[in-house]
């Protein structure tokens, strides 16, 4: 691939030739390179990702990896992952050959997170700590499983930091009594908050519901999407599993309910958003309304565990539960084994009666 010299402005360009995932002969011209130094190094850059060389640099191969996820990733869950990698990850190895990232390198990068201390001497999360880890080691891994690396260091070095899973706090039936007096003043904040605990939806979900959604002689709630607000747009998007999108059953309360809401509403359609409000505004809803009836501030997501913790309480089983919250059953089981009462003097006395007839036949 040869390169030029623009005799107009005195940058230098590249001409390239490849054949595409077809097998087609393309051609590709970049402009605008200060140097002739600059258009080479371009050029050997292009040449090693189109013939997924490893020893292009991590940046190089970053941008094959950028192309080959960014379509399969929600807007959201994608920009979490590339400002972690901008942030965390690039500064380190950016400039290094791909095949050339030994075991030694991971764990020097390691240790230096580890010793980090922000200006208040906290250090990273060990959940934080261990999803960085995790998005160099997914980049590696696609390196490997797609393009030839010989092996994933960061995989051989093994994880720094573990999940730490938040305390999970609810309110009572009481508690969300208390609490939802005090929204009445404000009609889009008690009903959001009454959809949120009767029925055990994400905040996004909530936020992207639509009086489409409505089914009020059946008395169902339809989930299927969700909102986002990204780049200072409103964004809809799918629900978070395959499993979120579902049909939930509302109380008969919280039918008449939501047809007052909806008749409040002036000239809605039928697939515009009935909660025009942001998560922001939820968060201090929640603060004001809590401190006002005097029970303990929780997050909005911890509704969704009053709702769940509601309903083991009530006796439903893992597997129902999970088909209304659109989790799977284990996940529920898992996460609220806790809360379900146990069985286990249940079993020892049932299996005291299979020996017993067993002995009985002997």
């Amino acid at each position: 691939m040869p390169v030029y010299k623009n005799s107009d402005n005195g940058t230098w360009y590249v001409l390239a030739r490849y054949l595409d995932w077809k097998g087609e002969r393309k051609q590709k011209c970049k402009r605008g390179f200060s140097t002739r130094k600059e258009a080479l190094e371009w050029e050997r850059t292009f040449q090693q990702q189109n013939a997924s060389d490893m020893d292009m640099t991590f940046e190089a191969f970053y941008e094959l990896y950028r192309n080959d996820m960014r379509p399969r990733l929600k807007e959201n869950s994608w920009m979490t992952k590339e400002h972690i990698v901008e942030t965390k990850i690039m500064p380190y190895f950016g400039k290094r050959s791909l095949s050339e990232i030994s075991n030694k390198d991971i764990m020097a990068w390691q240790n230096e997170l580890l010793a980090y201390r922000d200006e208040k001497h906290k250090p990273y999360s060990q959940t934080y700590l261990k999803t960085v880890h995790n998005q160099l080691s997914a980049i590696l891994n696609h390196a490997v499983r797609h393009y030839g690396l010989h092996c994933n260091p960061a995989s051989k070095v093994g994880n720094m930091g573990t999940e730490e899973r938040k305390e999970m706090k609810f309110w009572t039936k009481e508690e969300y009594k208390k609490f939802s007096d005090e929204m009445m003043d404000k009609p889009v904040s008690f009903y959001a908050f009454e959809v949120l605990y009767w029925c055990g939806i994400r905040e996004g979900e909530l936020l992207a519901l639509t009086p489409s959604d409505f089914d009020f002689d059946k008395g169902t709630l339809r989930i299927n999407k969700s909102y986002q607000r990204l780049h200072g747009e409103d964004v809809i998007t799918t629900p978070k599993t395959k499993k979120s999108n579902r049909t939930i059953k509302m109380p008969d309360f919280l039918c008449e309910e939501m047809q007052d809401y909806l008749g409040m509403l002036y000239d809605v359609d039928k697939n515009d958003r009935i909660f025009n409000i942001s998560k922001h505004y939820l968060g201090r809803e929640m603060e004001r309304g809590s401190k006002a009836a005097g029970v303990k501030r929780i997050r909005i997501h911890d509704l969704r565990h009053s709702h769940i913790s509601l309903l083991i309480d009530m006796g439903f089983s893992a597997v129902a539960i999970a088909d209304r919250v659109g989790h799977e059953s284990i996940e529920i089981t898992y996460r609220y084994a806790h809360l379900f009462p146990s069985k286990q003097e249940e079993m020892a006395k049932k299996l005291g009666y299979e020996r017993k007839e067993i002995e009985d036949v002997r």
